[in-house]
């Protein structure tokens, strides 16, 4: 049986020319195993748990996916390398210091919200600092959060340049306070359950933040 397996994870490697099929499969495996990971932690979760979320065996999951850890990489580094793309251009975009952090804030949030609860297991779990096999993929993801904080950086920076922003500290300290506040949801919002969507927590929160940051002149 262990035999069997082997060849499956093997035959897991992504192939050249995948089918629509073979994605569309891929795509469902993803969506059933980040409702195990959001149940039981990503720590606890298994393949055998996987495949009785699905109702398959566990050895059919295998042609797929190689391993949990794939699964969940994969679809991570694709939605947060498209975050780092999208706040780059708010950054580099020619409307006003405020604007742009307004839009960062509702993206990053919006973001959270609609690939529910991908992102709040990565923080929870605190995934970006995994070890051993994965440590080329938590480096990569590392960086591309550095990316994306160096991008609300910028924004600040502008904002305080042009007078929009009072200079009421370090610009990564406030930074790393607007991610700080973002993230927390992660105790508490739940698409369809949380009285508010995430855009307009999001909304909230970027004019919470600007009415703190505004300057009165």
């Amino acid at each position: 049986m262990n035999d069997d397996i082997e060849k499956l994870k093997r035959r897991a490697a992504p192939p050249a020319d995948r089918s629509a099929t073979f994605e569309a499969k891929r795509r469902e495996i993803a969506e059933a195993a980040v409702r195990v990971f959001d149940r039981v932690g990503f720590q606890r979760a298994t393949m055998a748990a996987l495949a009785d979320e699905m109702g398959v065996d566990r050895s059919s999951l295998y042609y797929y996916i190689s391993s949990k850890e794939e699964l969940f990489d994969e679809v991570l580094k694709t939605v947060v390398e498209r975050n780092v793309q999208v706040a780059k251009k708010i950054e580099e975009s020619d409307v006003s210091p405020r604007r742009k952090l307004r839009d960062f804030i509702v993206m990053l949030m919006s973001s959270y919200g609609e690939h529910y609860p991908l992102f709040y297991i990565y923080i929870r779990e605190n995934l970006s600092h995994v070890s051993g096999s994965r440590s080329d993929w938590s480096s990569k993801m590392r960086e591309m959060n550095r990316q994306t904080t160096e991008s609300l950086i910028a924004i600040i920076e502008q904002g305080v340049a042009d007078g929009s922003f009072r200079k009421i500290g370090r610009s990564r300290v406030i930074a790393y306070g607007i991610f700080g506040v973002v993230g927390w949801t992660s105790r508490w919002f739940k698409p369809g359950a949380s009285e508010a969507s995430a855009e307009e927590i999001g909304g909230t929160y970027a004019e919470m933040i600007l009415a703190g940051l505004e300057s009165p002149y």
